[in-house]
């Protein structure tokens, strides 16, 4: 790289870096549940880092190891984001404006300032504080300098010399404008290009203090700027390691805190009972074939677990703790519940629409978009404490027969009759409700299509969207492909602990028949651990 750290290389670099992190994040997430399982009977290292000593009751743990802990958690979460959020950044502390913190920080740095300000206007001028900036600054530039910098690493340390900048100010041959305008040349220099402007207005402030305060303000951003290039820099790196290392840290977090996979357990436990009781037969898209044997029902483990990921997306966040392996996507999976329920809400509102309406209508590809975008942004805010879903639906309601009506007429049609209207308005109306048989229907294929998309894991061609959800297809896809590859990488890190669970005998008791002989010998350490004592505990009641 040239001397002048090539912006537009960085740039380019960071570039292909984040496209290069993103295919790789597709390629490492986006795998079949197959190949997780052969992951897994392979016995490689990371399965066998999973086992746990038969240890006695667990031991108390210093307020040390507990703070070792969760920077361990802290660590590992970071990781999981940088990994999964390919728009990752890391942004500048901006305190608010009212808080005891930024008024605190303003009286300190306007009182450094001040006195800064004071010895300069001496005769003649002190320039220790001076001086110790420059310091602060020299160190600065050159941590933003890559190993190939040799020549602009001399530029800075000759010029940037302390001791000769001491001696210059001991004879009084220190010129402070002349150090400054370096600085600002090599910040231009070494800055992205979005920094540039900041920078320029560097040139135009003329007196040392404002212009030093100014100067630090801007190294700030250029901090910022050069760890997210970091980030993207590490990211693809990152991504070949971070499956081993959230194991590790997970795993070293078990070790101090036993109980972390209670939740866990009873997240399974509750998916397992669900699809072996036809009483939760039809609550939620039946993933796993339930075959009749003399020792009651058989599930497939990797159907289980593709069912407790729906699960998810029904949770009850206010009244349950959710389970501690997806607890770092925990917000995650909260919007795709709120964006599931909008396209929830607008499909039943399309599907009654398009039935009430004549078939030429509901066939028109520019109409029915039209009529989805209108819907839509009526419902934006619907996940807004403040948001009033019938009131809303009245006002769909009243479009909706506005503009089926105008479509009718332009098509030759008769428009829709007051009584017509008033029945398809009420329709809409209904749907408010969450029993609505209408939208009932649609949530239960929305989460059929989900579960047909995880068990594709992506094969070519995609499922296609279950009777009635054409309008909706797009929007619904899109959902799935973050929805499956979130899953995707969830099991990827955490399947062995998940496995080890469903084959315990005291939470699945027909399970471990339909798993392959030679998964066992890896995971009956597992299974004997402390890890999996826990499931023999009794967890809350069933979900609904």
């Amino acid at each position: 790289m040239s001397e002048n750290l090539d912006k537009s290389n960085i740039n380019e670099a960071g570039k292909s870096k984040s496209s290069d992190s993103e295919q790789g994040l597709e390629d490492a997430v986006e795998v079949s549940d197959e190949a997780l399982q052969k992951k897994i009977k392979s016995g490689s290292p990371s399965t066998q880092r999973v086992q746990r000593p038969h240890s006695s009751p667990p031991r108390f743990v210093t307020v040390e190891e507990l703070l070792e802990t969760a920077k361990g958690v802290t660590n590992m979460a970071l990781a999981h984001e940088i990994v999964i959020n390919g728009d990752f950044q890391i942004k500048p502390v901006e305190l608010p404006e009212d808080s005891l913190e930024k008024r605190v920080k303003d009286i300190v740095h306007k009182a450094f300032w001040d006195c800064l300000s004071v010895q300069l206007s001496e005769v003649p001028p002190t320039y220790d504080r001076a001086i110790k900036l420059v310091g602060e600054i020299k160190e600065t530039l050159l941590s933003f300098l890559l190993p190939g910098h040799t020549r602009l690493r001399n530029q800075i340390t000759e010029v940037l010399d302390l001791d000769l900048i001491k001696q210059e100010a001991e004879n009084g041959a220190l010129d402070i404008s002349k150090l400054a305008e370096f600085i600002i040349g090599m910040m231009g220099t070494l800055c992205a290009p979005v920094r540039d402007e900041e920078v320029k207005k560097l040139k135009d402030i003329k007196e040392i203090v404002p212009l030093f305060r100014a100067i630090f303000s801007v190294l700030d951003l250029m901090k910022v700027d050069m760890a997210n290039f970091a980030v993207s820099s590490i990211r693809p790196h990152l991504m070949q390691q971070s499956i081993e290392y959230e194991r590790k840290q997970f795993q070293e977090f078990l070790e101090k805190q036993p109980n972390s996979l209670d939740f866990v357990t009873q997240w399974l436990q509750e998916a397992t009972d669900d699809l072996m009781s036809q009483k939760y037969k039809n609550a939620l898209p039946a993933a796993g074939g339930a075959a009749g044997s003399g020792d009651g029902p058989q599930l497939d483990p990797v159907a289980v677990q593709n069912y407790a990921y729906l699960k998810l997306l029904k949770w009850d966040h206010l009244h349950r703790p959710f389970p501690e392996t997806v607890l770092m996507d925990h917000s995650r999976f909260q919007e795709f519940q709120l964006q599931l329920e909008q396209l929830t809400v607008l499909g039943a509102v399309l599907l009654v629409t398009f039935s009430m309406a004549a078939p030429g209508i509901a066939s028109r590809a520019d109409f029915a978009e039209k009529l989805k975008m209108i819907v839509k942004i009526l419902l934006t805010d619907m996940h807004l404490p403040s948001f009033h879903l019938e009131d809303a639906l009245t006002a769909v309601g009243e479009k909706v027969c506005l503009e089926v009506s105008s479509c009718l007429s332009l098509c030759g049609l008769s428009p829709l009759t007051t009584d017509k209207e008033a029945v398809l308005k009420g329709q809409i109306q209904a749907v408010a409700s969450p029993d609505n048989p209408i939208r009932r229907i649609v949530d239960s294929r929305i989460l059929t299509f989900l579960d047909a998309y995880l068990a594709s894991s992506h094969q070519k061609p995609s499922p296609i969207a279950p009777g009635g959800l054409g309008p909706i297809q797009k929007e619904l896809e899109e959902v799935a492909v973050k929805f499956v590859r979130l899953v995707n990488y969830n099991k990827m890190v955490f399947s062995p602990y998940y496995d080890a669970i469903l084959m315990s005998q005291q939470c699945l008791p027909g399970l471990r028949a339909t798993l392959r002989e030679p998964l066992l010998p890896a995971l009956r350490d597992i299974r004997e651990s402390h890890v999996l004592k826990t499931c023999s505990y009794a967890v809350g009641g069933k979900s609904k």
